[in-house]
């Protein structure tokens, strides 16, 4: 007999057959994630191809109909698709977006569970908001949604979507779901460094461009101070290659100074104390780097030694390069060939020098023909003015015509050769204005009185007029006098009828002084000239009208040595305007203008027998014009060439005034013999003039009210010589008859 045992297995296979299914899932899963784990995509750091891969492999293993990538945008305001793999039509998509504020139950469900499983999506209280829209129109009934995070932060999702019958997700979909999420972030990750390593390899790239096409020569030097590398630019200047560079030390190739290598230190140092005082908050090589290479930084002009031992100019700045921990790792040195340029400027150095050796030498020519000049204009014009005061004999009209012939011509000699000297000292930087406040109608006073005898001889219409609210102006009296002269004897010159007129006026930043006239005019191309020493307008006016256009050179440039300038507008045949602006300066002190207003006298004295007068004069012809005039309006006049005998026959004479020349002080400093006059007692009340070829500087115009009384200037007018004896030799009660100047 056969005993047969039967038992039901049907659940025990079917436990078994599911328990293998769950193990094929569960083998598939881990073989896809070691598949993408060796995938090449990721390494070459392709954001889009990474994305691809994985939406295909996450469809085919979870048995998905849609696996899509989700990210934030900047503003996280939504999420869009980067990236949405179809498995019915196998095309990727993307562009979708989702408004945050529009499903506030999702986006709050994601970023609060680990994973969003949804069996029923269409009435899950997650996601139910997305069914309209979104679920119902695509026939999803089941969702797996995963967080991507990505440094800490919520960055987007991976959504598994399940088109169909509902289905329940297990735990090892979702562990697999989770997996493919950090799978997406390491993807972001490599593609973000990949962008960072190809903008640094482009750096790099345009770096080295940079550095090996520059003209500058650029090296780079470690803390020992050897050749690290080299741009070409550098290897020309030096005549070297880059291999004979490398490892060479950098000084061994410049010629050094006393001192660099306390620059270099000095550089160093600044480096480790911005580094300590960083470090009390923390240092960021990439925020600190740049200051540092900015802040520290030496510059200087060194001869480099060239290859075949000659010496090349270079201009080197250094700065220092930190390393990741802020400390001093490099030198950075730009050099520049400057050979061209020094020899440049030693050429230009050359000619300046020689320039100023031509203006010395041309200085030194005007003030000696100016003294050659002076003297026999002396001996002209002082001769000439006693003949005409016919002191030696009575002279009939034709010789009375002669010598005031004789006497105009050596005027116009003498404004000739001061106009040349003052346009030479302007020039030459060496004229200095004496700034005081001066009344503008005494001003405009003086040069209509002086022009007036020219324009009535002319027939002309002079006036003047003056539209200030206050009488005053800031100016070199001497210099704005001869400005407005020279201005008014050209419009009286060059004006055959009509009118010449001055008109002051206040302007908003100075005060204008405007000469017209209603002569000849000029035409506008020859503008360009007027201003140019020793031009005229045209070769018909040198010969109609005399000078030598010196005039209104003089004029501007001592406009501008005021700040100011002169301008002109003209009409040919209607006449001209010449305008001279003196702009507003800052108010000085009251100072006392250091001469006195010319003035001019009538010849009549108190008892000049009882008057003794020394002379002390080299020239000859000077103390003769001198001597016979004194005498023969009735003074004892001793006279004395040389100044060797001066202290005695002061002592023996005791004069009542002293004419002494400038030259003859000797030894003894010019203003310290009339100083040491003052210290004789009986020579206390001594008055003195001093004789002079040029008019003495301001600053020893200043020193007169010490040493000596007054000064005269070569040649001697007799009305100036005139003015000395009232103003010394009359009687106390004399009144003098001032013309305001």
């Amino acid at each position: 007999m056969q005993v047969v045992s039967a038992r039901d297995i049907t659940e025990h296979n079917q436990s078994q057959e599911a328990l293998q299914i769950k193990e094929n899932r569960r083998r598939k899963q881990s073989q896809t994630l070691v598949q993408l784990a060796r995938s090449k995509t990721f390494q070459q750091g392709d954001l889009n191809a990474a994305l691809r891969e994985i939406t295909e492999t996450a469809a085919r293993t979870l048995l998905v109909k849609r696996v899509g990538v989700w990210l934030y945008n900047e503003e996280r305001s939504k999420i869009e698709c980067i990236n949405l793999y179809d498995v019915n039509t196998k095309q990727h998509s993307f562009g979708n977006s989702f408004l945050k504020k529009n499903y506030p139950a999702y986006f709050q469900a994601l970023e609060e569970e680990c994973t969003i499983a949804v069996d029923d999506a269409i009435n899950d209280t997650r996601t139910q908001e997305l069914s309209e829209c979104y679920l119902s129109v695509l026939g999803i009934t089941s969702l797996l949604d995963v967080p991507i995070w990505l440094d800490g932060r919520l960055v987007g999702v991976v959504c598994n979507e399940h088109i169909g019958e509902g289905r329940q997700w297990t735990s090892e979909e979702e562990t697999f779901a989770g997996s493919i999420a950090d799978f997406v972030t390491l993807a972001i990750e490599a593609s973000e460094q990949n962008v960072i390593q190809e903008a640094l390899r482009q750096s790099e790239a345009q770096f080295r461009a940079i550095f090996e096409c520059s003209s500058i020569g650029i090296g780079l030097i470690d803390m020992k101070a050897q050749i690290v590398d080299t741009n070409l630019a550098l290897c020309k200047i030096l005549g070297y290659s880059r291999e004979e560079l490398y490892g060479k030390r950098f000084t061994n190739y410049t010629l050094t100074q006393r001192g660099d290598f306390k620059l270099y230190k000095q550089l160093i140092s600044g480096i480790y104390t911005d580094l300590k005082r960083t470090s009390r908050v923390g240092f960021h090589p990439s925020k600190h780097q740049e200051p540092f290479v900015e802040r520290h930084r030496i510059e200087m002009e060194r001869r480099c030694l060239h290859q075949n031992g000659s010496l090349v100019w270079t201009h080197i700045s250094v700065s220092v390069i930190p390393g990741s921990n802020g400390e001093p790792e490099f030198f950075l040195a730009m050099i520049e060939d400057i050979t061209e340029r020094k020899q440049t400027e030693l050429k230009l150095r050359a000619s300046q020098e020689a320039a100023e050796a031509a203006s010395l030498a041309k200085s030194e020519f005007l003030a000696t023909m100016s003294h050659e000049l002076r003297t026999p204009l002396n001996a002209i014009m002082g001769l000439s003015q006693l003949l005409q005061q016919q002191i030696v004999g009575s002279l009939n009209e034709k010789q009375n015509e002669y010598v005031s012939c004789i006497y105009s011509s050596g005027e116009h000699l003498l404004a000739l050769i001061n106009d040349v000297l003052d346009l030479s000292k302007v020039e030459a930087g060496k004229e200095e204005l004496l700034l005081s406040p001066l009344s503008v109608s005494d001003l405009c006073n003086y040069a209509i009185w002086t022009v007036r005898d020219r324009a009535l001889e002319k027939g002309l219409q002079l006036t003047c007029e003056i539209d200030l609210e206050e009488d005053i102006c800031i100016a070199d009296e001497r210099r704005i006098k001869q400005m407005l002269l020279n201005l008014l004897t050209n419009a009286i010159k060059f004006t055959p009828a009509g009118q010449v007129s001055l008109v002051v006026k206040k302007v908003l930043s100075g005060i204008t002084f405007t000469v017209s006239d209603t002569g000849i005019g000029i035409d506008s191309n020859q503008f360009q000239f007027l201003f140019e020493p020793f031009k005229q307008l045209d070769s018909q006016l040198n010969r109609q009208y005399e000078g030598t256009g010196l005039g209104l050179a003089l004029t501007r440039k001592l406009a501008h040595l005021h700040g100011g300038d002169v301008t002109v507008t003209s009409t040919l045949g209607k006449g001209s305007q010449f305008t001279v602006f003196l702009p507003n300066p800052v108010y000085p002190g009251e100072e006392e203008s250091g001469r006195g207003n010319n003035c001019s006298f009538s010849p009549s004295f108190s008892n000049p027998k009882t008057k003794r007068i020394l002379l002390v004069e080299e020239e000859e012809n000077t103390a003769i014009l001198l001597q016979d005039y004194l005498q023969a309006i009735g003074y004892q006049v001793t006279w004395i060439d040389n100044g060797n005998d001066f202290l005695k026959q002061v002592q023996n004479l005791q004069p009542d005034l002293v004419f002494l020349d400038f030259h003859l002080v000797g030894d003894v400093s010019k203003w310290n013999l009339p100083n040491i006059l003052r210290h004789e007692p009986s020579c206390k009340n001594l008055q003195i003039v001093i004789i002079s070829s040029t008019e003495p500087p301001e600053q020893e115009i200043t020193m007169l009210s010490g040493n000596a009384n007054d000064y005269l200037i070569k040649p001697i007018r007799v009305v100036q010589l005139e003015s000395i004896l009232m103003r010394y030799l009359s009687n106390s009660d004399f009144k003098l008859n001032e013309t305001p100047i």
